[in-house]
């Protein structure tokens, strides 16, 4: 489509419609022309009016043809027309040559119509001179009329074709003007269209941020509320406000009892000085539910460098506050009693120490371990345990102070930790021992669980911080060490740390140390102690172990056989004696003395899962009859799982192995387990046969133990047999076997051959 504003089309589009008329024209006044002119035998001019309006249709009609070549040959025309009238009709057709300057200046520019004013007048005069019918009423030596005709002709022509011109000029600068502002107008309208396309996305993108957005007017005066004047959806959609309630507003409606005023002090004091800020706070949605928001708040300037309005972004950070809360319980707090763990108890107790260190006062800590807990749990069942533990933490929070601290450590271990005692140490220590009389009392009564009463008695151990370079580490070693001196005096009691009770732990650490190495240096063996019958007859013999450290010293066996069971060397060990015994036995069978060999089993040892494992395989390799090994156990040992116990002991009863309840009567008193058991044997213990027979006591329970093993057709031998009036009492009260210093010592297996040769 041609531009109004370009001077180029717009004379195209004024030569196609000046075409037009002027063959409209043209037809109608040619029609009645060359009626007359033929008339009058004029047929030149005929043909020249029928040439020229052929010539006129085919530039009408072949528009793809250029514009200059259409405009000259429309000029060509014109000119034809001019000249073939002048020489048919005369000097009055002088304004046919008028017209090829106008519609030059017109459709083509100044110098087209110049040229053509100038071809004009050459016609003009040429016409005027060698034509004589054009010069019939002006004479034929007049020469100085043609050039004035001529020069008026032309001042005429170039009036009218400068005129044309300056005016079409004019109009081509105002069209350029036209166009240029035009052209500034759709740029601007451009940049207008993106601006206000961009400004649609922000607002598209803003309303749809997942973020919460607020924007609220900035107020200069103070302590006045900022007004809402924006929320996008998301905003909307969390709180449950909609535009209607919310613009107007401050953003303070979003705060409640939970929202933190130092956080919106900050915020304020930000907004004061014009500073951008950001916070994490509680905020509440229109039905009061409180949700942990994320807030960005950032001013928005003008030009001049002033405030306007502020923004607020805020993102919901429930969930995620909700997960750190909860591994902050995990990390600082134990899952089953909700009471602080070791670790946030240790960074209270650094505390602590570090403030008795500074000389700001004494703390105390009890370390309180349930006696007998693992009797319930594995009883009742852990569920049964956890309630307990439960009831535990919650008897314990009742009990103590407000200011002070409870935890559990793990298992039936708890830790209080109480504060403020003041400087005296002696003070400190009396308020610690009445909570300690309290906590004790407390934790003794009575629990019902599952309709069932439960009793669990507690062991408390207390420790001060009024050792010099004490440290948290020291502080719970010190409380557990005296918590362990009440298990050692019978639990269910209270102790306060004394440093020879850490001496006893270090003397009780080195020693296992040296024991787990005198196994490996040889410093370990084993002896034998004879069992006699009734006339004094060999009848068996016990494996008992001994420990000779290097440098000779002798370290008795109830010294070290605690240390290797609290510290479970008795595993290794245990191993180790049995294979000591299947030599033994071997070595008294080539000796032809194949006497049965007793051996002390550990508890520990017997709960192992492989024991029975064990136990085959080093028969196995050995080769030695297992009906010639009898293993004691001890009635402690039947407390704990008693089936499951059973049906190994059953077990290894069927590989041969024969079973004695070693210090029978000092332990387990259900006597109901003798009949279930496979036994073998019963070992009186010697504290029942020190006094007898002259302590009337002693003598009734030992002859009890001798009538009730005969009924069951068991074995008994009487340990610590150290008088020959024990010895006849034994034999006028069932004749039991007999083991004790009157018969033999425990001797090294050669010195026993040796004795046995000797018939000694």
């Amino acid at each position: 489509m041609l531009g109004f504003d370009d001077i180029v089309q717009w004379r195209a589009r004024i030569f196609s419609r000046l075409l037009a008329i002027v063959l409209v024209l043209g037809a109608i006044a040619a029609i009645p022309t060359m009626a007359v002119v033929l008339r009058n035998g004029q047929w030149k001019v005929a043909a020249m009016d029928t040439a020229a309006l052929v010539w006129l249709f085919a530039l009408w009609r072949l528009e793809r043809l250029p514009y200059r070549f259409r405009v000259v040959n429309f000029i060509a025309i014109i000119y034809l027309v001019a000249i073939c009238l002048m020489l048919e009709v005369g000097p009055v057709s002088q304004n046919y040559l008028m017209a090829p300057p106008v519609m030059a200046a017109i459709l083509l520019g100044t110098v087209p119509a110049l040229a053509s004013l100038g071809f004009s007048a050459a016609i003009l005069i040429y016409g005027l001179t060698h034509f004589p019918g054009a010069m019939a009423d002006v004479g034929r030596g007049a020469g100085a009329n043609i050039w004035l005709i001529t020069l008026n002709f032309a001042c005429v022509g170039a009036l009218l074709a400068l005129t044309c011109a300056t005016l079409l000029r004019g109009l081509s600068r105002s069209l350029d003007d036209v166009r240029g502002f035009a052209a500034s107008l759709q740029s601007g309208q451009n940049a207008l269209q993106a601006l206000n396309a961009e400004l649609r996305l922000t607002s598209a993108a803003l309303a749809r941020l997942n973020d919460m957005v607020l924007i609220a007017r900035a107020v200069d005066a103070p302590d006045r509320d900022q007004p809402i004047i924006f929320s996008n959806e998301a905003f909307q959609r969390r709180t449950g406000y909609s535009d209607a309630d919310i613009v107007g507003l401050s953003m303070r409606v979003l705060h409640g009892p939970g929202t933190d005023p130092a956080v919106v002090a900050r915020l304020a004091e930000a907004m004061a000085k014009g500073e951008p800020a950001t916070a994490e706070m509680v905020n509440y949605t229109k039905a009061g539910e409180p949700y942990w928001a994320e807030m960005e708040l950032m001013p928005f300037t003008d030009d001049a460098g002033k405030i306007t309005h502020w923004v607020a972004v805020g993102r919901d950070i429930t969930e995620r506050r909700h997960s750190a809360d909860a591994i902050h319980r995990l990390a600082y707090y134990d899952v089953l009693t909700g009471l602080p763990n070791r670790r946030l108890i240790t960074e209270r107790l650094d505390a602590m120490v570090a403030a008795a260190s500074a000389g700001r006062g004494l703390g105390a800590v009890l370390y309180i371990d349930l006696d007998n807990f693992k009797h319930v749990n594995d009883g009742r069942g852990h569920t049964t345990g956890d309630e307990l533990l439960k009831h535990t933490a919650r008897t314990l929070a009742q009990v103590v102070r407000k200011g002070d601290t409870v935890a559990r450590l793990g298992g039936d271990e708890f830790v209080v930790l109480l504060e403020g005692l003041g400087t005296d140490p002696e003070f400190a220590t009396g308020a610690a021992l009445a909570v300690s009389g309290k906590i004790r009392a407390a934790l003794g009564e009575d629990v019902v669980i599952d309709d069932q009463p439960y009793r669990s008695t507690a062991s408390i151990g207390v420790a001060l911080p009024v050792r010099p370079g004490q440290s948290v580490a020291d502080l719970l070693r010190d409380a557990d060490l005296a918590m362990y001196h009440v298990k050692a005096a019978g639990r269910n009691g209270v102790a306060v740390f004394e440093t020879s009770m850490l001496d006893a732990a270090e003397r009780q650490l080195s020693l296992g140390r040296d024991l787990s190495a005198a196994l490996d240096n040889g410093e370990l063996s084993m002896h034998l102690q004879l069992q006699v019958d009734h006339d004094g007859k060999p009848a068996g013999a016990e494996m008992l172990m001994r420990w000779r450290r290097g440098d000779g010293t002798f370290v008795p066996p109830d010294v070290f056989i605690p240390v290797a069971e609290s510290s479970g060397l008795i595993v290794p060990l245990g191993l180790w004696v049995l294979r000591q015994a299947c030599q033994a036995r071997l070595a008294l069978e080539r000796a032809g003395h194949p006497l049965q060999l007793s051996i002390n089993v550990s508890p520990r040892q017997f709960r192992q899962a492989d024991f029975v494992d064990q136990v085959r395989t080093t028969l196995r390799e050995t080769g030695v009859d297992p009906h010639a090994l009898v293993f004691e156990v001890t009635e402690g040992l039947l407390v704990e799982d008693f089936d499951a116990i059973t049906a190994k002991m059953r077990e290894l009863a069927g590989l041969g192995i024969r079973f004695s309840i070693d210090d029978f009567g000092t332990g387990y008193s259900s006597l109901g387990y003798l009949k279930k058991m496979p036994l073998y044997e019963l070992k009186i213990d010697k504290s029942f046969m020190r006094d007898t027979p002259h302590d009337a006591n002693g003598t009734a329970i030992v002859q009890t133990i001798l009538a009730m093993a005969d009924h069951l057709g068991l074995r008994v031998v009487a340990e610590g047999i150290e008088t020959e009036a024990q010895a006849r009492f034994l034999a006028d009260n069932g004749r039991p076997c007999m083991q004790g210093y009157l018969y033999c010592r425990p001797v090294p297996l050669a010195e026993l051959i040796g004795r046995l040769e000797r018939g000694v």
